[in-house]
Order: C-alpha cells, then sequence, then structure tokens
C-alpha cells in the first residue's frame, strides 16, 4: 500500500505539474507562482514516483513525505479560503480540489507506512530480558 500510494502521489504530482506549466489554466494566481509551483510538482512528482520504486523506502524520507503533504493541504484549503490571492472560481475549486487530494495521499501513505512497519515487527524475534 506503501509503494502504491507513494507512485500515485508522484504521477498526480508530476501531472498536475506539467498541467500548470504547459496550460496555466486562468485560475487567477500570479503566473511567477504558478510557473515555480508547476516546476516543484514535477520535481517533487518525479521523486516521489522513485521513492514508491525502492524495495524498502525510507521511513524518514516518507514522514518527510507525509509532513510535506499535511502542509500543502492545509495550505491549499487555507489559500483557497482565505483568499491570499485573487482567485476565480475555478481557480477555488482547483485548488480546494488539489488541496483535498494531497491530504488523501497523507493519509494513504500514513496507512502504508504503519501496515509495512507492522508487517516488519511480525517478522522480529522477541529480545532476551536477562541482562547476563
Amino acid at each position: 500500500m506503501l509503494k502504491f500510494a507513494l507512485k500515485l502521489d508522484g504521477v498526480a504530482s508530476f501531472a498536475l505539474g506539467l498541467l500548470t506549466l504547459l496550460v496555466r489554466p486562468e485560475v487567477g494566481m500570479p503566473v511567477g507562482w504558478q510557473i515555480g509551483l508547476g516546476l516543484f510538482c514535477v520535481v517533487y512528482g518525479v521523486g516521489v514516483f522513485a521513492l514508491g520504486t525502492r524495495p524498502v523506502p525510507d521511513r524518514r524520507i516518507v514522514l518527510l513525505v507525509i509532513i510535506g503533504n499535511l502542509v500543502w493541504g492545509l495550505d491549499s484549503i487555507l489559500t483557497a479560503e482565505l483568499k491570499w490571492f485573487p482567485l476565480t472560481d475555478v481557480g477555488v475549486a482547483l485548488v480546494l480540489a488539489q488541496g483535498l487530494a494531497v491530504l488523501g495521499f497523507a493519509v494513504l501513505q500514513f496507512i502504508g507506512l504503519r501496515s509495512a512497519a507492522s508487517a516488519t515487527d511480525r517478522g522480529t524475534r522477541p529480545r532476551s530480558q536477562s541482562l547476563a
């Protein structure tokens, strides 16, 4: 589940970044911000997808991805609701939709990380309580 969630996040982020860079729909966000966010999403998408292809993704990096997704998702919702940019109605809908999607990725990744950890723990032997 963890590897699937990472790959899904990577593909979605990459696609959103390309859409933002190539199409740049009129959503009311300054063009400089849109280009920067698009470039970030493309690079992030490649990195997260690559992380999902590893035999055992590094737990610390996965935790950073989860935390980043939580921050990004909450920031997206705040951006739309607090009108930090003069977003159009379409812009508000797109920012809210991607914010909720990113929060969903964070939840899937967290569940996958917990499942991977519990599967690893099942294969270990209990340690001896004796100090001698």
